[in-house]
């Protein structure tokens, strides 16, 4: 099931999703690092998480899947927002250095292709950032809210698809340890159960959060396409940028 973008704009208006959305954002941000002069691809319904980027980064755009529906996004200026097909994004070849897909691995049919998408247009050394319901995860067990519909992931199932498709894991963390529920008490305990959850081990996150780096070569080659979209204009193939550790700009 897919969630459509007025269930997950009222979602996020909830007081449970903005705690939610404040908890996975702090991992996001630390999974970023500096994403000065980059560029960043928010996929999915990933615009609660991008603010962050926008004063700092080169251009910033939200693609959103045809069947979620888009809306515009930010508030203030100029739309960032496009509707498309994930499996074939406008863009050219290594456009993109940073992609932040949150609700968007878990409701592609075809995971494998979006991955081969997604390689596609990542330049060299550029990451992603990978956020989806953990499988065995409560959240995922519960359908009252956009983590709790598509299809979860363990950590084994996630790392062997980014591998798969010549992404690196560097790095991983942990979301969501409180229960999906609207209770006020359950949501002033917020801070008590993201503390003490993780001493519970990670299986008692509801979200899997994971960084990982594109390598040379494609693992699987894409598969042929009789066309394609027009590509946005002025994002031409973006350089190699060198590594560098999450929160430090380059020399």
């Amino acid at each position: 099931m897919t969630s459509d973008v007025l269930r997950l704009i009222d979602y996020y208006k909830s007081p449970l999703g903005r705690i939610s959305r404040a908890l996975v954002r702090e991992q996001i941000v630390a999974l970023a690092g500096d994403v000065r002069g980059r560029r960043v691809l928010g996929l999915g319904f990933a615009t609660p998480y991008l603010r962050f980027a926008l004063e700092g980064a080169e251009r910033v755009l939200a693609f959103m899947p045809e069947r979620q529906g888009a809306s515009a996004w930010p508030r203030e200026g100029p739309s960032c927002t496009i509707l498309c097909d994930p499996l074939e994004m406008p863009l050219t070849d290594a456009a993109i250095d940073l992609t932040i897909a949150v609700h968007a691995l878990e409701h592609i049919a075809d995971a494998e292709e979006l991955m081969r998408e997604l390689w596609r247009v990542t330049a060299p050394n550029g990451h992603l950032v990978i956020v989806v319901p953990r499988r065995r995860g409560i959240w995922a067990q519960w359908d009252n809210t956009p983590f709790g519909q598509g299809n979860p992931y363990s950590g084994g199932q996630l790392e062997k698809l980014l591998r798969d498709h010549s992404f690196v894991p560097e790095a991983w963390r942990d979301a969501l340890f409180l229960p999906p529920v609207q209770s006020s008490l359950v949501l002033r305990s917020t801070r008590f159960f993201e503390r003490f959850g993780p001493l519970l081990g990670p299986t008692m996150s509801g979200a899997i959060c994971v960084r990982a780096r594109k390598e040379a070569f494609p693992a699987v080659p894409r598969r042929l396409r009789t066309e394609r979209y027009v590509r946005l204009p002025g994002l031409s193939t973006a350089t190699a940028r060198a590594k560098q550790a999450p929160g430090h700009a380059s020399a």
